[in-house]
Parts: structure tokens; sequence; C-alpha cells
């Protein structure tokens, strides 16, 4: 029998295609969103999490839950009243899921949710596991919040697994766009020094691996959501260069530069995370885009 999983965040860059993917193989799915939704194939339930409300028919023969509800890391600047909102929109919004099973008599028994490699923010050629401790900045900060708010749903009895994301690689949003666009205008350059690790993932792989966490029973706890051959910041954007046809321009970016134009949240792209995915892959996940040019030429070939 098909599972039926309930998506929050379903209408943001991962929950609109793995909404897709899982209905292309049968699964029957529902959303949690602030505004109706628009698709006949998908049950939208309201909720304000602002406001606390929710409706309780959300969790109505659903068995899986799959936690994407969040505002953008990076649209806009950091003030103290926006990483609140960042924080809350994480935390409050899952626990307010689960307000609702203490309530009702529900089927739910597991919850998938999204994470953040920003769990270990800045660490230099340090290769970070899932047993690696957070760090002590914001965006630290935030991730364990957020997976301690999800991690509430054990004592409900539910198998949780959290995934800490990198880049999510996609031609139509998240981060790639934004760093491909000076490339496009010839003018592509490495960040700071260009030696940080930046942890990037296929779209593709993306969904597959959510999939692989609702279905595989015995997974549970915490995995790197990353490809398995790592790249710095300068392969990386050498990298889109070839793919795109475009010249790689020296010098780098200062990182003063990108400090005074992104205040603290310059750490995202100035900051160095070599996330393993071993973990992930010990546990059984084949990588469908494990190199980075073999992703980029699969991507700006769609």
């Amino acid at each position: 029998m098909s599972k039926h999983v309930l998506i929050t965040g379903g209408t943001g860059l991962v929950g609109k295609q793995l909404t897709e993917y899982l209905l292309s193989k049968g699964y029957t799915v529902s959303h949690l969103s602030r505004k109706p939704g628009t698709d006949a194939r998908v049950a939208t339930y309201l909720w304000d999490v602002k406001k606390g409300e929710i409706d309780e028919h959300c969790i109505d023969g659903v068995d899986t839950i799959v936690h994407l509800a969040g505002n953008g890391i990076a649209d806009e600047r950091w003030t103290e009243e926006r990483k609140k909102e960042i924080i809350e929109s994480r935390t409050k919004s899952i626990a307010l899921v689960y307000e609702v099973l203490k309530k009702n008599p529900h089927n739910v028994k597991t919850v998938v949710s999204a994470s953040g490699v920003g769990y270990y923010s800045d660490r230099g050629n340090d290769v970070m596991t899932e047993t690696c401790a957070p760090a002590h900045d914001f965006m630290g900060t935030c991730c364990v919040a957020w997976e301690n708010a999800v991690a509430e749903g054990e004592k409900l009895g539910l198998r949780v697994v959290k995934f800490r994301t990198g880049v999510v690689l996609s031609k139509v949003g998240g981060a790639l766009p934004k760093i491909a666009a000076p490339v496009k205008f010839g003018v592509g350059a490495a960040l700071g020094s260009g030696k940080q690790w930046m942890p990037w993932i296929h779209e593709q792989d993306v969904v597959y691996m959510y999939r692989f966490a609702i279905d595989h029973e015995e997974l549970s706890g915490v995995f790197n959501m990353v490809a398995p051959e790592p790249v710095t910041n300068k392969q990386f954007t050498k990298a889109i260069t070839k793919v795109l046809s475009r010249p790689f321009w020296l010098p780098n970016v200062p990182a003063f530069a990108l400090k005074l134009a992104l205040g603290e949240m310059a750490t995202i792209v100035l900051g160095s995370t070599n996330a393993s995915a071993k973990k992930i892959k010990a546990a059984g996940y084949s990588f469908s885009y494990p190199e980075l040019t073999g992703a980029l030429k699969d991507i700006y070939r769609k």
C-alpha cells in the first residue's frame, strides 16, 4: 500500500520537486500551507505558525511527515529580528504539528526533516561527520534548535530522520543561479580565498534521498545530505565556467567586500564545511550524481 506523506514547506524549491516525484511514484501527498493550494492532486491544509493556527485534519490518513518549512536563510540581511524569524519558522512549525499529533488519533509513524550543514559552519579542512560538535555561531545555533525541535517527535514514538543539507544544485532556484549569474556575464571568480569547502548535492539526489528515508523504516537519526565528492569554492566556480563555456577570472572576490555587502551572512559563502557523505552511503543510498561536473552538465542540459 502506498504511503501518505504530509509535507510542510511543500511549495518551496525542494517541496515542489519532492511533491512531483512522490506523486509520480504513487504516493498520496498533502501540504500544510499558508495559502490554499492550486494542485487538485494535493490536499492543502491551512496553517499560520505565527498565530499558532492549524487545520487539525492535516494528519488524516497520513503516515509520514516531511518537514521542509522555514524562512529562507539568505533571503534577507541577518538582523536580530530576522534571525529569530529564521529559527522560529523551523521550530515553532514542527512543534505546532506535534501538538496536533498529541491531541488527535493518528497513524503517523515517521518524520523526515531538513536541517543544514550550517550545523558545522566554518570548520576549515576538517572532515565533518554527523558526530561532530555544532558550531557556536548563528547557523550552528539555528540548526541545533531546528534538530532539537524535530527530535521531540521521538517522545511521541515516531521514527525521526534529519538531513543536514548542503547547497542544492538547481537551475530554477536556490544558490546556483546566484553563483552562476556572474559566470554567465563572463566575470566568474572564486569568493574569498576560494579554498573553503562547499558541500553540494544535485536536486535529484535530494528528492531521491527523502524517498529513501521515507521507505527505509530502519533508518533514523542524522545524515549529511551532501555529494560524496567535495569541492572547494574555486573548484566549484571553475566547474561552472567549464560547463557554461565562460572564462574564469582572477583575482578572487575579496572577503572584505563580501562581508561589507552581506554582513554576518557572508559566513554562508566564506565558511568552509567539508561534510562527509559516508554515513548515508553506508546506509545503502546510491548517488545519481556523485561528481560535480556531471551534476552541472545534467542541470544545464535541462
